[in-house]
């Protein structure tokens, strides 16, 4: 039987959780995910976590942030005066915004602390700095 290998594509279902158990994402009720091995469309340790598997095989493989999104970098936070956000949008910790980086680039970050004058904004991925546990089960491999 084929095992996966780098440069295979790959059909894989997947469910992530944090340390806790808590669920941040699966693909069981949708489609399953396609990728190429070592193409790099997914977080490292992912991609690396189905090499050796065959159709039908399932595994859980434990990633450190190193091998996700990356340690937290604090230089991604920083303070940006209230009155810099649109009066429209109702700040609360956990809002998600869309800003510009000072090259011009979109980027998401999310509101972190807000006091009467300034609003604390943190450009880490959500999920950076936090080991994942992923259950992976190889469904096609091309």
């Amino acid at each position: 039987m084929k095992k996966a290998q780098k440069g295979d594509k790959v059909k894989v279902h997947f469910t992530g959780t944090l340390e806790d158990g808590t669920e941040f994402a699966s693909s069981r009720q949708d489609s399953p995910v396609e990728f190429t091995i070592g193409e790099g469309a997914l977080i490292p340790g992912f991609e690396e976590g189905a090499i050796g598997m065959a159709e039908g095989d399932q595994k859980t493989i434990h990633l450190e942030p190193t091998e996700a999104f990356g340690e937290k970098r604090p230089e991604l936070v920083s303070k940006v005066p209230k009155n810099a956000i649109p009066d429209h949008i109702e700040i609360s910790v956990g809002l998600q915004l869309q800003m510009n980086s000072q090259a011009g680039d979109p980027i998401q970050v999310t509101v972190t602390d807000v006091n009467e004058e300034e609003v604390t904004i943190d450009a880490n991925p959500p999920l950076a700095g936090k080991p994942l546990t992923f259950e992976i089960e190889l469904v096609q491999l091309a």
